[in-house]
């Protein structure tokens, strides 16, 4: 089978799994506008210019994939067949990230290194990214760093970060969020500055006489109705 005909089964297969698991489209035509298969398409050519050595060639059209898309995928990165990116914005995948077939990749997903202050001292051509197996699914935001390996069929949930290597249908999540009741509903004071208001006109009756005449009497100033709300404990 000739490369030629190898990349357009490929890109045939790219948008019909595209169909297949964004229920918002209707067809392989509205599929075409789809912004993960568009940077997917883009990186299939530019992925083969790198191997060819065109590699200024290849990282313009990696440029222009992100500019368009939201998506930066290096152009030595390796995708898999059938690789689903919904969404796509944010999306990063490093040079030497390998990823297999039939994965699927939300918003914000990183698939990074750990940093220039490690990998500057790994062996020439070392990996420095992850390799994900196939069928895993990455969560929104979720971030894979170094050159750890993500077995075949893993979970990873949104926000979670993983560092380190994942048996095959391991399942990683990050932690809740705590949830706490409200401390409840309480008035909001009159400051007198609604639009209805007008500059100079009474708020009501006027304070009576006495040591506690400032305690029952309604905040005429913003200033005031700051600090009742600051000594209330709404803050």
């Amino acid at each position: 089978m000739s490369e030629e005909h190898s990349l357009l089964r490929t890109l045939g297969e790219d948008l019909d799994v595209v169909v297949a698991r964004d229920p918002s489209l209707s067809g392989r035509l509205e599929a075409l506008g789809h912004t993960g298969l568009s940077a997917v398409w883009t990186h299939r050519v530019a992925h083969r210019l790198y191997r060819r050595r065109l590699r200024t060639a290849a990282r313009f059209l990696a440029r222009i994939a992100r500019r368009r898309t939201g998506v930066e995928i290096h152009p030595g990165a390796v995708l898999g067949r059938r690789v689903f990116i919904d969404h796509g914005a944010s999306v990063v995948i490093g040079q030497t990230a390998v990823v297999g077939d039939d994965v699927t990749i939300y918003q914000q997903v990183t698939l990074g290194a750990v940093g220039w202050w490690t990998d500057n001292h790994r062996p020439p051509g070392a990996r420095r990214h992850p390799v994900v197996g196939d069928g895993v699914i990455l969560g929104a935001n979720a971030t894979v760093l170094g050159p750890v390996t993500i077995g075949d069929h893993a979970l990873i949930g949104a926000m979670a970060t993983v560092t380190e290597d994942l048996p095959p249908g391991a399942r990683v999540y990050a932690p809740r969020s705590v949830v706490r009741p409200g401390p409840g509903l309480r008035p909001v004071p009159d400051t007198g500055t609604g639009p209805g208001t007008t500059p100079g006109a009474a708020q009501g009756p006027a304070p009576a006489d006495g040591p506690d005449a400032t305690s029952d009497a309604t905040p005429g100033t913003p200033s005031d109705a700051v600090r009742l709300l600051a000594s209330a404990g709404s803050w």
